[in-house]
């Protein structure tokens, strides 16, 4: 009986053994098998070798491999650059995936593979769950097949060039819970079968081509909680169906052709926090009824429809709602006469825009629940209460104490068609209004200021002398400020034809020959582009060093030509493009030979093919985009308060930013640098007395000879950083008007997540920079204020930046001092006036902006503002006086108060 117990013992033992040798046998060909596929994916998508370096163990030492167990179950390349050898052709080649059966997720988002997805990729993976192959590149159609991935829970195939319908097989993915096919150029309906998705949470089919109608089918999807089908051409009535969907918490329907009026069955949709249905054709009344269950809905957004009707009652009793935006409709009625001690108590932030429909009546205390209004063209009438000033825009009514309002015939007519009475602007019947500043004046008020003003007279005389006398000591001793910065400049204009200049210091003398040779005859394989004030070439000079030679017409540009080489004579600076030498002597042109830019200028260099890993389209990160917006806006601020008198660029754009091969800023394009309109001795005057400034246009007439005309630009500048839509910066006034109405409604200083909508989709941000970038944004549209006088200075901008998480994380908790451009405060106070002045004077049609009040809080280390997050808050701030400290004298008055 022993003996047999040790027999099976040890053929126990022995099977174990060999058990246990087979397991390694098995998963040590799995893993051979499984490297071998690895390198093969990474020879048919032309991978570096930084990432997957081939001596090294692929589970262990390979960038994106996940492994369980030893085998491959994650595969993540996202952003990864090809080699130079890949990048000729890159394509969509996976076939090695079929070998690695464990695979579980695929992520090759933002990887170029430039063709259509292969139609056997959905036999292959069977195991699959998670496919992004988001800014891919991908073309074609999808494959049918992707249908029968049966274990696929999210599939990403958005930002992509997709064409083609959707396939009615994607239906059969029953475990699915992301689909994401938005910003594609999908065509067809939607299917059906997306009603047999049970599990799906998230559905994104925005900006494509789709057509028909909603599905019915979509109300049997019990756990749907985003359903996004906006920019697309989708038409009809929205399916009561999806009343049922009580789980949904975002419906974006905006900008497609549905009709018809919104379902009462929208009752049931009790977990809606966003309802987004603007730009379409909806029509009718709405119901109050609609809204009593939605007690978490946040955000209203009815614009651009027809309806018509009172506007709700009910829709004020929302706890949670913060944006309410039902403007261009035909929406009549009162407004809601409650007072602050009504049943609204937590409703006291947010966005309200009625604006173009028909609302009459008398301005309520309901608006002081918001922080920003926007009332334009409707017939309100009666006297404006002092809280409806500030970040309200009241155009176009029939308000008595305020400008730009309807006429009187316009409202009596409108009051008389609902059958009410009309307060004909507060005056008697029969009585029209005179003109703002046409009332007389009574006797004792002119002889007040009679003597007033000759008192003022014999004050200002006064100061005239001993101002002059002042000046005219600092003129002989003034010195050059600044590292590197020659002697100001005092001409405003070119120096006369024939005038000579000291050229001693503009570099050295070429002659015409040498200019041909190195541009090859002005070849045009040298050509550049063609300039304001000429042509530009690039050339080579003997020894090989490669120059920028710009040729003006002798005949037409010898002004520009005399004025640029003037303003090199007298101004130096390391930002400015450096003027390696000159060529005269040719009758029929003359010759400035720069300093060749190896990154060009930003409008080249914003998006650019990277010859050395990757053909596909590199976008500048966002570290290199600050670092560019703080150099231009350093220049800028040189010109503006270290020149005397200040000198105005006038042509700041992209095009006009130069960039080094270290991404240093060198401002270019300067044949259009002039000293500021009406900026004399006698203007310091008017600074000091603060005399504001009646007209846009200097004394020439010429708009653009300000420095409020270059912050301007420059503003412009910022939002392509910031958006990564070029040439918005290069647009002329029609277009810039049209791009800011679709870019500004989403800058806001109280909601940091607005800006995500604009922020240019190439860029990888973390939570910090993405304040940063929020930052920038903010500043950029101080900068966009249409009137000049409350655009921000430029050397305070130039402080911003160089700490952009100041702008945002410091917010005065003294309203009256950010109303205040001038006053004696800290810089946000300089740089807030304008914001809070910009949100009401920027574009009245650019549509509502979320002002939900937040902030964030902590620490600050660098000039740079790269530091950890800080925490959200909605408290009140002390100004910082680390970063701008207060105006020392009457210079700080705005340079740019005379408009562009």
């Amino acid at each position: 009986m022993g003996s047999n117990f040790v027999i099976l013992l040890l053929l126990s033992l022995l099977f174990s053994a060999t058990f246990e040798q087979q397991q390694q046998a098995s998963g040590l060909a799995r893993f051979r098998a499984e490297r071998a596929a690895l390198l093969q994916l990474r020879s048919s998508l032309g991978l570096r070798a930084k990432e997957w370096p081939i001596k090294f163990n692929p589970c262990v030492n390979w960038v994106g491999i996940l492994c369980q167990n030893g085998s491959v179950v994650g595969i993540n390349i996202s952003g990864f650059k090809r080699t130079r050898v890949g990048s000729r052709n890159p394509q969509f080649a996976v076939d090695s995936l079929v070998n690695l059966t464990n695979l579980i997720s695929f992520n090759a988002s933002r990887l170029a593979l430039p063709g259509s997805i292969p139609d056997g990729l959905g036999f292959q993976l069977q195991k699959l769950q998670v496919l992004d192959l988001r800014f891919c590149q991908i073309s074609g159609s999808i494959p049918s097949s992707v249908g029968n991935l049966s274990n696929l829970n999210q599939l990403y195939l958005s930002d992509n060039t997709l064409t083609g319908t959707i396939p009615s097989e994607l239906g059969q993915l029953s475990r699915l819970s992301v689909l994401d096919l938005s910003r594609n150029t999908l065509t067809g309906t939607i299917p059906s079968s997306f009603g047999s998705l049970v599990n799906l949470s998230s559905l994104d089919m925005s900006l494509n081509y789709l057509s028909g109608v909603v599905p019915e089918s979509f109300g049997n999807l019990p756990n749907l909680q985003f359903l996004n089908l906006s920019g697309n051409s989708l038409s009809s009535s929205i399916p009561t169906q999806l009343g049922n969907i009580t789980t949904l918490f975002v419906l974006d329907l905006t900008s497609n052709s549905f009709t018809g009026i919104l379902p009462l069955e929208f009752r049931g949709l009790t977990s809606l926090q966003r309802l987004i249905i603007g730009k379409n054709m909806f029509s009718g009344n709405l119901s109050g009824d609609m809204f009593t269950s939605q007690s978490k809905l946040q955000s209203l957004v009815l614009d651009h429809n027809n309806f018509t009707g009172n506007l709700p009652d009910e829709i004020w009793s929302l706890p949670s709602l913060s944006f309410v935006d039902v403007s261009v409709n035909n929406f009549t009625g009162s407004l809601l006469n409650l007072d602050l001690n009504g049943n609204l108590s937590n409703f006291t932030s947010g966005v309200l825009n009625i604006s173009h429909n028909m609302f009459y009546g008398s301005i309520t205390p309901v608006l002081r629940r918001f922080i920003s209004v926007d009332l334009s063209y409707n017939y309100l009438q009666g006297k404006v209460p002092d809280y409806a000033h500030g970040a309200v825009s009241l155009n176009r009514n029939c308000l008595r104490n305020t400008t730009i309002q309807r006429t009187v015939q316009e409202c009596a007519t409108f009051y008389s068609s609902k059958g009410l009475s009309f307060d004909n602007f507060g005056l008697p019947n029969g009585t029209l209004p005179l003109p703002r500043g046409g009332h007389k004046s009574n006797t004792k008020w002119i002889i007040l200021a009679a003597v007033l003003g000759g008192v003022g007279l014999i004050i200002l005389l006064a100061i005239i002398v001993l101002l002059v006398v002042v000046c005219c000591r600092k003129r002989r001793a003034t010195s050059p400020r600044g590292t590197g910065v020659g002697p100001a400049p005092t001409a405003a204009v070119p120096p006369p034809p024939g005038a000579a200049l000291d050229l001693s210091n503009l570099g050295d003398s070429f002659t015409y020959q040498q200019i041909l040779a190195a541009t090859g005859d002005f070849s045009p394989a040298n050509f550049i582009k063609h300039g304001h004030s000429g042509d530009l070439f690039r050339g080579v000079l003997e020894g090989g060093i490669p120059v920028v030679i710009k040729r003006f017409d002798a005949a037409e540009k010898e002004d520009r030509f005399m004025v640029e080489l003037d303003f090199f004579s007298k101004v130096s600076h390391s930002r400015l493009v450096p003027l390696l030498g000159h060529c005269l002597e040719n009758e029929n042109g003359k010759f400035l030979i720069y300093q060749y830019m190896p990154n060009g200028d930003l409008s080249g260099s914003l998006y650019r093919i990277n010859d050395q890993d990757d053909d596909s389209l590199q976008s500048l990160d966002w570290i290199t985009r600050l670092k560019i917006a703080l150099g231009a806006a350093e220049i800028l601020s040189f010109l503006h308060h270290e020149c005397t008198p200040p000198l105005v660029h006038r042509d700041v754009q992209a095009s006009s930013i130069l960039l080094d091969d270290k991404y240093e800023v060198r401002l270019g394009s300067l044949s259009e640098v002039c000293v500021q309109e009406g900026d004399s001795q006698s203007n310091r005057f008017t600074r000091l007395l603060r005399l504001p400034q009646t007209s846009e246009q200097g004394a020439s007439g010429v708009a653009t000879a300000t420095c409020a005309y270059d912050v301007y630009c420059f503003g412009k500048v910022l939002l392509e950083l910031v958006t990564g839509k070029m040439g918005i910066s290069a647009s002329n006034d029609p277009t810039t008007k049209e791009l800011l109405d679709g870019i500004l409604p989403y800058i806001n200083i109280y909601d940091k997540e607005l800006v995500t909508n604009i922020v240019d989709p190439s860029l990888i941000i973390d939570e910090d920079l993405l304040e940063e970038v929020w930052a920038m944004a903010v500043v950029a549209r101080s900068c966009l204020n249409p009137k000049p006088a409350r655009r921000p200075l430029m050397r305070y901008i130039f402080k911003a930046l160089e700490n952009p998480l100041k702008v945002v994380r410091e917010e005065s908790g003294s309203s009256a001092r950010l109303r205040t451009p001038s006053s004696r405060g800290s810089w946000n106070a300089a740089l807030f006036s304008s914001w809070r002045q910009s949100s009401v004077d920027v574009a009245a049609g650019a549509g509502p902006s979320s002002l939900k009040r937040s902030g964030t809080s902590g620490s600050q280390s660098g000039s740079g503002g790269h530091n950890g997050g800080g925490d959200h808050s909605s408290s009140n701030r002390k100004q910082s006086k680390d970063v701008f400290p207060e105006p020392l004298d009457a210079q700080d008055e705005e340079r740019s108060n005379k408009g562009y």
